[in-house]
């Protein structure tokens, strides 16, 4: 009998036992796949944190912290930038008190672009603001959470910034540069109605000027103008450049490219004595030389990203911020009455209408 009790006993035992086993077995697996869970929710939530906290810093009154990127310094760049600081000034962010603004000139070098950008990230920057391409492309690609709004940027699909202008889908959108193309050359027909061949100069080496000589080409075909390429890929190019068009072409059309805007005093130099007129894609390059331009403004530009800056501090997602443009109404003629008197161009049909900088 007692043999008997003892093997239930024992059987009994040792049937928990195994029930035990299956059950710490079961909890670990369960804590196992919990933790795992929290790690991807942990993982998915980082950028959505990072935004509340800066969120909430801004409405505390706390200082928000933003890195800008300039690629180089002429008038059109910097404008942009005081566009955007004059935007977020009238929202409340103001330098010493609220905003701790770092300011970076990449001085037209593109590996200077590389190394701020990295600083920037480095220094836990709540937001960066890329002037120009080379400058976005720099900040895109070091950071996928920190959000860059990019001004002075032709096209952000092309630049292999956003999916789209109506749904950017990362975390880069911003205010487009593209030029009224179409207007401008409406413009050299006005101005020099004998052209019958044109000049395309840009930089081969700048995403966005490709853009617009692709642009500018198709304009040519559309208006019957013939057109020859002129490229460059750094500043030692541009005087020689600048006098192979000479007696090839009847007029030059520059879009806005960074380093041809830099260097446009250069260009002129050589093109104005020669009567080789140069119609160019913003005000700063009329103001060194180009005869005439009907261009965005580049404050207005800047302006409209340092709105978007407030939306996103204020918990905006960036990915879903559609790119910004100024319409071609928003644009302004600009034209260089001193320019004009050097080629012997006549401005009477404009001058109404027109912004003379040489004044």
């Amino acid at each position: 009998m007692k043999k008997r009790v003892l093997a239930v006993v024992m059987a009994a035992m040792l049937a928990m036992g195994a029930l035990a086993g299956c059950g710490s077995k079961d909890t670990k697996e369960t804590a196992k796949s919990e933790t795992k869970a929290a790690e991807t929710k942990a993982e998915t939530t980082a950028a959505e944190t990072k935004k509340e906290e800066t969120t909430a810093a801004a409405a505390d009154g706390e200082t928000v912290k933003i890195g800008v990127i300039q690629l180089a310094e002429h008038p059109a760049l910097d404008a942009s930038y005081q566009g955007f600081v004059d935007a977020l000034k009238e929202a409340g962010y103001e330098e010493g008190k609220n905003l701790e603004l770092n300011f970076n000139n990449a001085q037209g070098d593109t590996s200077n672009c590389e190394t701020i950008a990295t600083k920037l990230v480095n220094n836990q920057s709540d937001l960066i603001l890329a002037i120009a391409t080379p400058a976005a492309q720099a900040a895109a690609g070091k950071t996928t959470d920190i959000p860059i709004l990019a001004t002075a940027v032709t096209d952000f699909v092309a630049a292999g910034l956003a999916d789209s202008d109506e749904a950017p889908g990362s975390n880069v959108s911003g205010s487009s540069d593209m030029n009224p193309i179409a207007e401008q050359f409406d413009l050299l027909t006005e101005l020099l109605p004998d052209a019958k061949k044109v000049g395309i100069m840009y930089c081969s080496s700048e995403d966005n000027s490709i853009v617009q000589a692709d642009i500018a080409k198709e304009v040519c075909k559309e208006k019957g103008l013939e057109y020859e390429e002129f490229t460059v890929s750094d500043s030692s190019m541009v005087q020689s450049v600048a006098e192979s068009m000479i007696g090839k072409v009847d007029a030059v059309y520059i879009p806005t490219d960074n380093l041809l805007a830099e260097a446009m005093s250069t260009v002129s130099m050589v093109t104005n004595p020669n009567g080789l007129p140069c119609i160019v894609g913003e005000e700063g390059m009329v103001v060194n030389g180009g005869l005439a331009t009907y261009g965005l403004e580049y404050y207005a530009l800047g302006k409209l990203a340092g709105q978007m800056a407030v939306e996103v501090l204020n918990g905006a997602d960036v990915s879903k911020m559609p790119v910004q443009h100024i319409s071609a109404e928003d644009c302004a003629l600009s034209v260089n009455s001193e320019a004009a008197k050097e080629l012997g161009v006549s401005l009477d049909a404009v001058m109404d209408r027109a912004k003379d900088v040489a004044q």
